[in-house]
């Protein structure tokens, strides 16, 4: 898997949403849904851990409804406006992941929606966020840093594109990305979460064992979907599609519906 070509193009990205100057954070829940993993054998020459986490998405077999929406939470980006890029890794380390998200209409037949704006953000590989620290819920103290948060507008395909790392996760959350959804006008459509599939098998596990990419809690404490305090209503209408593998990265995929 190759980091999307869409990194060297980061120069064109920029200055196709340099008009962009609206605010926006993000938050949303769903429920347990614990999807096995297909692992993908390849020869002893290539990666043996390659996997897609798949789930089904009721939004797209049929029913045509607005994905739910949640709180912001307690660390929402701060000047959103500010962030318009698409590698919003900043100086964090972690497994790559690049995320295709697609932002779809529901009062136009769950067709795409073209520029929408989307913003983004999400904790480092210990659980931290930027923006925010020194405090009794994030003891180490980043409030100067503005890493993994970003701001696109969408495609005619209604897609969205960014260049980060695996998340790790936190005490009462599983992993997770944050998501505010705005219409091209600045005026908010969704705040909305993005969820990760779990089970034995899954890129969640998986990553939270890679020591030697940083990740060091493992699995050990994690909150699972169904003990979450934001997902434990649900997922299934937040629940992404991730594929890849430690060695080569991983890419999310997910469509999120809004009243636009």
């Amino acid at each position: 898997m190759e980091r999307k070509e869409f990194i060297k193009g980061l120069g064109l990205a920029g200055l196709s949403i340099t008009g962009l100057t609206f605010i926006g954070a993000c938050s949303k829940d769903e429920t347990i849904a614990i999807d096995d993993l297909e692992n993908t054998d390849a020869d002893s020459s290539t990666n043996t851990d390659t996997t897609t986490d798949t789930t089904t998405d009721t939004n797209t077999s049929g029913d045509c409804e607005i994905t739910p929406s949640e709180t912001e939470g307690p660390f929402p980006t701060k000047d959103p406006a500010e962030y318009v890029r698409v590698d919003i890794v900043g100086d964090r380390t972690g497994i790559p992941l690049d995320l295709d998200i697609k932002i779809r209409n529901v009062n136009d037949e769950c067709n795409a929606l073209e520029g929408a704006i989307v913003d983004i953000w999400h904790c480092d590989k210990d659980g931290n966020y930027s923006e925010y620290g020194g405090s009794g819920m994030q003891q180490t103290n980043y409030t100067s840093n503005h890493f993994l948060r970003g701001r696109q507008t969408s495609d005619t395909d209604g897609l969205v594109e960014f260049a980060t790392i695996f998340p790790g996760w936190y005490s009462g959350r599983s992993t997770h990305i944050h998501v505010h959804i705005y219409n091209e006008s600045g005026e908010s459509l969704l705040v909305t979460q993005i969820a990760f599939p779990e089970g034995e098998n899954s890129a969640v596990v998986r990553v939270n064992a890679a020591n030697d990419e940083g990740y060091t809690k493992g699995m050990s404490g994690y909150t699972y979907h169904a003990q979450d305090n934001v997902f434990g209503d649900g997922v299934e209408e937040e629940l992404a599609s991730v594929s890849g593998s430690n060695t080569e990265g991983y890419v999310l995929t997910h469509d999120i519906y809004v009243s636009a």
